[in-house]
């Protein structure tokens, strides 16, 4: 969750962990500082960002065919209130950003189990049908 904060405000990037190696020395935990530049220097931290995403064509047309009724698509993911709310307070008046970032959160919690199928099944399942089919296009 640490990480999320300081991504979203922008105090640390993929490869670019500074801010995060200063506070770890400032409650002098070096061992977390060594364990963080060894992350970085085996390319960890920018493995994730170089792959292309299998999910952002999908998600495109998610973003581009859901509304304001995207919580219920969310919760038919299993995705909780909380995070939600996370969501739409970080991206207080942009809707489509609100969704999308929800479903990069989806993407992250689930990991190798976030299939596109599931997203085609919570679309069915909320009677947006036509999105789905789209999906599956």
């Amino acid at each position: 969750e640490l990480f999320s904060i300081l991504l979203e405000q922008q105090l640390i990037a993929s490869g670019e962990v500074s801010f995060l190696e200063g506070l770890l020395a400032s409650i002098k935990r070096e061992d977390l500082v060594s364990q963080l530049k060894h992350f970085v220097e085996e390319g960890e931290a920018n493995a994730p960002d170089d792959q292309p995403d299998v999910h952002e064509k999908p998600f495109e047309v998610i973003c581009e065919n859901v509304g304001r009724d995207w919580k219920i698509v969310m919760r038919k993911l299993g995705f909780s209130e909380v995070k939600m709310d996370r969501v739409v307070a970080a991206n207080p008046f942009n809707l489509r950003e609100q969704l999308a970032q929800s479903l990069r959160e989806w993407q992250k919690w689930k990991g190798r189990d976030a299939k596109v199928t599931d997203l085609i099944k919570a679309l069915r399942g909320c009677n947006m049908n036509l999105v789905a089919d789209r999906v599956e296009q």
